[in-house]
């Protein structure tokens, strides 16, 4: 079958699918607080698709209407040989058929990798952030430091890459530096989004209630200082933007908990071993690997996989803090999941 002739990937609700976010390792070099436990155990390396498995599986999404790619882990930039892959995506990029090519990452690698992102097409990087203190970024990641970030941060804009900062937001922790980090990524440039935190995965002894700080108190805080101004403009994820009208500054904001943003979702999520999970906020997925790695000659039976996994697609995720518990709750963690 000519792949000019593929119909596209449409779910059971109409939505057409069009972004897929690859998670390429669950392994991290930082231990975020609201992300996973210090002790994680990780997949034996075993069980992870190969490069070659990632470029096959990514082409075959790309082949059935993909057009946006998002490297996700874990940290992806830790995975041996990565920009193998990164390069081997670029073919999609010079032929149309991909009009994306991104990541997002802790930043740690940023330095070293900059360069090389960039000139396999990479043109925008979203890099995890929640805090602009030395030491209360140390306590949050554990094992990481704000200046090997800030480092990798130089290097992506000294690339040409666009950043766009992401910043969990969490009660107690970063609500005191709201203005300071807005302020912040101004004068460097950079977009930034709010994340509500969402209930993934056992985090140890950190609680979830207490982490929760709801995005619409965010929003009422930047109204006290700024004009706000709300856009239609959308990225293909799942950001709804506002304007701050005294610097024109755009500011997003991720709330899968006060703002059900389900009705326009076009994404789906696979893991590093070949899960597709169809709804970040919901345990099914079907596995892909099979029809991978049992057909190594033809690619039909791992379209029809695909397919099959998209018409189980659910109409939205069942996140809910309210009544003072978390409601919805994965059991998965974040970054088995790709974020």
């Amino acid at each position: 079958m000519s792949i000019k002739t593929l119909p596209p990937l449409i779910d059971p609700f109409a939505r057409a699918i069009t972004y897929l976010r690859i998670s390429v390792t669950d392994r991290c070099d930082f231990r975020c607080v609201y992300c996973m436990s210090e002790d994680m155990k990780f997949l034996p390396k075993k069980e992870l698709l190969t490069l070659e498995e990632l470029d096959r599986m990514c082409s075959a999404f790309i082949n059935l209407g993909v057009e946006k790619l998002r490297i996700t882990g874990g940290e992806p930039l830790v995975r041996r040989g990565i920009m193998t892959f990164f390069d081997a995506m670029s073919r999609h990029l010079d032929s149309g058929a991909l009009k994306e090519l991104t990541l997002t990452t802790n930043g740690s690698q940023l330095a070293r990798f900059a360069d090389d992102l960039y000139a396999a097409g990479v043109r925008r990087v979203n890099i995890s952030l929640d805090t602009l203190d030395d030491q209360k970024f140390a306590d949050i990641t554990r094992w990481g430091r704000l200046p090997q970030v800030i480092k990798g941060i130089d290097a992506a804009q000294k690339a040409g890459m666009r950043v766009k900062i992401n910043a969990v937001a969490l009660k107690g922790f970063n609500d005191v530096e709201l203005f300071d980090m807005v302020e912040w990524c101004n004068e460097r440039d950079m977009d930034i989004t709010f994340i509500e935190v969402m209930p993934m995965g056992d985090i140890g002894n950190e609680d979830r209630l207490d982490q929760y700080w709801p995005l619409t108190d965010l929003r009422a805080q930047l109204g006290e200082r700024y004009q706000i101004t709300d856009l239609a403009e959308r990225s293909g994820g799942p950001a709804r933007y506002i304007r701050l009208e005294e610097t024109g500054q755009k500011v997003g904001l991720i709330t899968p908990m006060t703002h059900n943003f389900c009705e326009s979702c076009n994404r789906v999520r696979l893991t590093c071993t070949g899960e597709i999970y169809t709804c970040l906020g919901q345990e099914g997925w079907q596995d892909l690997r099979p029809a991978l790695r049992n057909n190594p000659d033809h690619e039909e039976p791992l379209y029809e996989a695909i397919r099959a996994a998209i018409g189980l697609k659910p109409k939205g995720h069942d996140f809910d803090y309210s009544r003072q518990e978390v409601g919805g709750k994965m059991s998965r963690h974040m970054s088995h999941t790709g974020g």
